[in-house]
């Protein structure tokens, strides 16, 4: 156990030295370790947001198939993680770019310069942080269970969003909210009602993981739950 912030950041100091002078360098004759560094720095302030390499290569003053290289090496060593985005094959409004999550979220906080321990701490970046959590615990939970499914995110061009949608092999799709908020109001299931309503009986359920302890029902097959119902088995 890593009891103090000093031995957790020394951890995580260490484990990104060993990505990027070891892991990274064996696959890459790459060799400029303090954009890299630089970049890590940026995709931590984007994570569970969308991932644009051109936006990256403007703030690294990178060539972009330079940027788009080392996003697929962080991917490869798993550091990094992109979920693709989600269409359904139906409509012409959403938005392909895929979104972006740590595979750890405790070092993400460690590169914002946060313990794993102290999510209030984190002000604005609390939701994300909480969702990049989110995400990489359904993508793991994904690789054991029964039922195949993928995982995806949903926004449109107008901006409508969906955190998470998984989707199953004969089309069924669940959609999941994340909000590090204790309280819920009716519009924080704007987007998952706007995919109700596209997808019809497809729509399996909508779900908004919240940080309040009650489980409480907001419609048909719409339902609040508490974060800690991802990792507690089913009575």
């Amino acid at each position: 156990m890593r009891r103090t912030d000093r031995r957790r950041a020394a951890f995580f100091e260490s484990y990104l030295d060993t990505l990027i002078k070891r892991d990274v360098q064996e696959i890459s004759a790459i060799e400029r370790t303090p954009q890299r560094r630089k970049l890590l720095q940026l995709l931590a302030v984007r994570s569970a947001n969308l991932l644009v390499p051109a936006t990256l290569s403007g703030e690294l003053d990178l060539h972009r198939s330079s940027v788009t290289r080392y996003l697929a090496l962080l991917e490869t060593v798993f550091l990094i993680k992109t979920i693709p985005a989600w269409s359904g094959g139906s409509t012409y409004r959403a938005i392909g770019t895929p979104k972006l999550a740590f595979v750890d979220t405790g070092l993400l906080c460690h590169l914002l310069g946060q313990g794993p321990a102290r999510l209030a701490d984190l002000g604005g970046a609390a939701g994300a942080v909480l969702e990049n959590f989110v995400l990489m615990e359904l993508a793991r939970q994904l690789t054991w269970n029964e039922e195949r499914a993928t995982l995806w995110h949903y926004r449109t061009k107008d901006k409508v969003e969906v955190d998470a949608v998984l989707e199953a092999a004969d089309g069924r799709v669940i959609g999941i909210e994340v909000k590090s908020a204790a309280t819920l109001h009716k519009s924080d299931f704007a987007g998952l009602r706007h995919l109700q309503e596209r997808l019809g009986n497809r729509f399996t359920a909508g779900y908004v993981l919240y940080s309040g302890q009650h489980s409480l029902s907001f419609g048909d097959r719409l339902r609040a739950l508490p974060i800690e119902t991802l990792w507690q088995a089913t009575p």
